[in-house]
């Protein structure tokens, strides 16, 4: 196969080579202000199950492309299917893929299972049960 293309060099990989995640932190946030949490002077720092829970917020509310202290695999896109023309089959089905593609970027996260999208009115709402390195969390937006 090699003889194919003799202009490009194979590179050797090693399989079954697992890399260790490090402990997953974050810093903890206050939803409702808008702001980090201080303590004594100094941002609070989560590790954990409630580090993945705040980074999965952030990200959820997070708009992807729109801030360029992200890098382009963080946020979502949910904000494109606002007054979009598709079908409501087409609309869920498009943010149950946003909700994957935003998510899933965090090496920490595992799966996504159970990602329902529904619309009451005009609201879309999306639930799903995330699971991480450190357990289960259950996400709605």
């Amino acid at each position: 196969m090699a003889d194919i293309f003799p202009f490009l060099d194979v590179l050797e990989t090693e399989q079954g080579v697992t890399q260790e995640l490090e402990m997953f932190r974050e810093y903890a946030f206050d939803f409702e202000n808008g702001d980090l949490i201080y303590q004594d002077g100094k941002p609070v720092v989560l590790e954990g199950s409630e580090a993945m829970k705040v980074w999965i917020k952030k990200a959820l509310i997070t708009k992807r492309y729109r801030h360029i202290i992200y890098s382009w695999s963080y946020g979502n896109e949910f904000e494109n299917l606002i007054g979009s023309t598709y079908s409501r089959g087409a609309v869920e089905s498009e943010a149950k893929r946003y909700l994957q593609e935003c998510l899933m970027s965090n090496p920490w996260i595992l799966a996504i299972r159970d990602v329902e999208a529904t619309f009451q009115d005009a609201m879309l709402s999306v639930t799903a049960a995330i699971d991480t390195v450190y357990g289960e969390v259950k996400i709605s937006v």
